[in-house]
């Protein structure tokens, strides 16, 4: 008897698929079953897996909608699919990526390898001293709004691969449990939080967005991370055309700029005399406007560049507060910097690559934290502010390295 699948689907492909899913981590999804409950049964859950995959009779459950709180108010509304419904789809990211990846453009930097935030703004740092005007633009709601239609021609022009093509399909038809328990058909969009929605949201954008750019203006530098795109332009008359030209691509592409969100900057500096209203946007946590900075001579002048947002620290500082370090008194000092420090770093590392000093505000609410765990946890000082606030100095003065942010020099005031 013949006892081949229908689908060539490799074992190993779905082991490494459920590796890659455990090391991004993530909720449990619509039934409940965490990563690790899934794990105790693993060979045989992954061989089940495997086995409809093969056989076509895979079916993936409906996404958990969770809603998450944006930085400037508003909610985002996320889906989470379930642990085997991530293992499925990073399957099929697993042979899909690599055929797609080779052909996305250079200055599109969103969810893919070897490219990070930090490489867009050292980019648009560059370009912003060269070019006098930036369009910014938002796509309103990417991932809800992406069509089908056009989503699987795009897929279907980079592989004639039946099983990738059937569970793409699959995926992007999967209902959304509301977080009220309302059941939602989807007729449009990829969940935000799937596995495979960050590589077709991005093939989307680069038949969308990238590739129109390279041939109608090949002239012009462009940056784009998922959803949010800057366009650099010589003049406001050249910044107005784009934008009107590229609200008309979007609607072609049966997507809309987010008419709050995309607008026209001035990148004003010393040696741009003029005047206009915007002279500043937000890219990836990064504020870029008119900034007094030193020349390597010394020479102090007026230049255009950026700087962590207000946005983007008030974040870090409400994260901080967050953590209630008074309350984990049963803790030492040794302990907190553990947990701390990786996620410290984390900020110190993308925050302040560029003008470090706006992360004082930051630093000086992890150290007053400290000081009020300190209190907390020490009798004598418990009342006696100003002797906490010496005790952390001098603690910090014999140990300079054992918080990520005393390291780098963001040491607690005596």
């Amino acid at each position: 008897m013949d006892r081949r699948k229908p689908y060539e689907i490799s074992q190993k492909a779905v082991l490494l698929a459920f590796r890659k899913v455990k090391a991004n981590g993530g909720a449990a999804g619509i039934d409940g079953i965490t990563i690790e409950k899934y794990e105790q049964n693993l060979r045989n859950n992954l061989y089940k897996l495997w086995n409809r995959m093969s056989s076509g009779s895979y079916m993936p459950k409906p996404v958990r909608g969770v809603e998450i709180p944006k930085k400037n108010g508003g909610i985002r509304l996320l889906g989470i699919p379930t642990v085997e419904d991530r293992v499925a789809q990073m399957t099929a990211r697993l042979y899909f990526e690599p055929l797609v990846e080779p052909i996305f453009c250079e200055d599109s930097y969103g969810y893919r390898p070897n490219k990070s935030a930090l490489d867009a703004i050292h980019k648009t740092r560059e370009r912003c001293w060269k070019t006098d005007w930036v369009v910014e633009f938002d796509i309103k709601g990417l991932f809800d709004n992406l069509d089908h239609e056009l989503l699987m021609k795009a897929v279907t022009k980079h592989t004639d691969n039946p099983w990738v093509l059937l569970y793409i399909a699959r995926w992007l038809k999967t209902s959304l449990i509301m977080p009220n328990g309302e059941t939602k058909a989807r007729t449009s969009g990829t969940p935000q939080g799937g596995v495979i929605s960050p590589v077709i949201a991005n093939l989307f954008m680069h038949y969308a967005f990238d590739r129109w750019m390279q041939r109608k203006y090949p002239h012009l530098n462009w940056a784009r991370y998922a959803d949010d795109g800057l366009v650099h332009c010589r003049t406001h008359q050249e910044a107005m055309e784009i934008m009107d030209t590229l609200k008309q691509r979007m609607e072609e592409c049966r997507l809309e700029i987010h008419p709050e969100k995309s607008r026209i900057i001035y990148c004003k500096d010393y040696n741009r005399k003029g005047n206009y209203e915007i002279t500043s946007f937000d890219f990836l946590g990064y504020t870029f406007r008119p900034r007094w900075v030193r020349s390597q001579k010394g020479k102090i002048f007026l230049g255009f560049g950026p700087a962590a947002s207000a946005k983007a620290t008030k974040g870090l500082r409400d994260k901080i507060r967050s953590w209630k370090l008074h309350n984990r008194c049963h803790n030492e000092l040794k302990d907190l910097a553990t947990w701390m420090n990786p996620i410290v770093r984390g900020w110190i590392n993308y925050y302040g690559k560029y003008q470090k000093s706006t992360l004082h505000s930051v630093m000086l609410v992890i150290n007053r934290a400290l000081t009020l765990w300190a209190r907390r946890k020490y009798r004598k000082i418990k009342h006696k502010k100003s002797q906490s606030i010496k005790w952390l100095h001098n603690y910090a003065k014999w140990n300079p390295t054992l918080f990520a942010h005393w390291e780098m020099g963001y040491m607690p005031a005596g």
